[in-house]
């Protein structure tokens, strides 16, 4: 497809509305729409929330009548069904839009090509495919939970720079500046939930939670705790929004204390690594979890790693040494052979106040 300038041009100015949504639309994809007549943007829109308008039906609000023989550029495939939300196709040939162009077709098995179709078949104008990389980049989670039924895993750690969490007494805080930490704030809010290792919970009492200002939603907290030892007490049971626990525990009498507390309890079979990772990540996707954002130790990362579950590593390196004794990365076996050591390609280095950010995905 010959795409035109102009084309590029209304398509990444969609993006750019689309990363609008990128902490709110959640368990929706973060969409984007530019309406265009005559050569000017005439209506603009993107999804904020789940149950609220889409993208295009903000955009044909605001074009009103202007919406007739416009085009609709789109950072992803208009759907076709009733959601939560009415067809946006249908609010498409209502206003007399003649041509789509969308970024990407919907992996939702209840679009997936059938909203392109119909408004071909109407008499649209359809292509499909114009900076479709960058749209998906926007919805790794959302991709991967349609087309794999899991949710894309986003594992943060910290770490000096000779590799180690924290000393070996435990103590980590604070390892990393001002600055990375806010930055991890900003994955934190983009991600459908927080999840963590009992270990964590008793050695840090963290809150998991979100902390920017003008939040407007919480994630989904997420314990795994084998023995069920979560205190009732613990500040991520006492903050607003849900905390979920994953545990072998099946005893309702031993779970009776976190429920009061308000916490909701999945009993979860054994396997290799304690808790069953893969059948906790269904799990979660099928709770419409889209991206999770893992802040843990080495055991849990470590078995995260070797469930091939991390899609994505986000490792703050702060300029400080912490000594052989401290605490590493990873709790993995011991190697043999150097051709059984887990490739990483890094996708992006970047200064973050006076810590670098390495962004890395395992080598399949």
């Amino acid at each position: 497809m010959a795409w035109l300038s102009d084309d590029y041009r209304y398509m990444a100015h969609a993006l750019m509305l689309a990363r609008r949504g990128l902490y709110s639309a959640d368990p929706n994809p973060r969409v984007g729409c530019v309406l265009v007549r005559a050569g000017e943007i005439v209506g603009e829109g993107w999804h904020e929330r789940a149950g609220e308008p889409h993208a295009e039906v903000n955009a044909l609000e605001m074009a009103g009548n202007w919406a007739r023989g416009a085009t609709a550029y789109v950072t992803l495939e208009p759907c076709c069904h009733h959601g939560r939300t009415p067809p946006c196709t249908d609010a498409l040939l209502n206003a007399g839009v003649t041509r789509m162009v969308a970024a990407m077709p919907d992996p939702n098995p209840q679009v997936a090509g059938r909203g392109l179709t119909q408004l071909r078949e109407a008499g649209m104008t359809v292509e499909c495919g114009l900076l479709e990389a960058e749209a998906q980049a926007l919805n790794l989670g959302f991709v991967q939970r349609m087309t794999q039924g899991l949710p894309f895993v986003r594992v943060k750690l910290a770490m000096s720079l000779d590799g180690r969490t924290a000393l070996a007494s435990g103590e980590s805080q604070w390892l990393t500046g001002e600055a990375a930490r806010q930055d991890v704030q900003k994955l934190r809010a983009r991600s459908s939930a927080i999840l963590t290792g009992i270990g964590t919970v008793l050695a840090d009492d963290p809150s998991l939670n979100v902390r920017l200002p003008g939040t407007s939603r919480q994630p989904l907290r997420v314990i795994l705790d084998t023995e069920l030892r979560t205190p009732p007490t613990a500040r991520i049971m006492r903050l607003p929004g849900s905390a979920l626990i994953f545990t072998g525990v099946a005893d309702p009498v031993a779970q009776a204390p976190l429920r009061a507390a308000g916490a909701e309890i999945v009993v979860t079979p054994h396997c290799e690594w304690e808790l069953d990772l893969p059948v906790i990540m269904a799990e979660l996707a099928g709770r419409e979890c889209n991206e999770i954002h893992v802040e843990c130790g080495p055991t849990l990362a470590g078995a995260l790693l070797q469930a091939d579950l991390v899609d994505e590593l986000v490792i703050y390196m702060a300029p400080v040494l912490l000594g052989n004794k401290a605490r590493g990365l990873f709790q993995l076996p011991e190697l043999t052979r150097m051709s059984q050591r887990t490739e990483l390609e890094i996708l992006e280095m970047r200064a973050i106040g006076k810590d670098w950010r390495v962004t890395l995905k395992p080598v399949s």
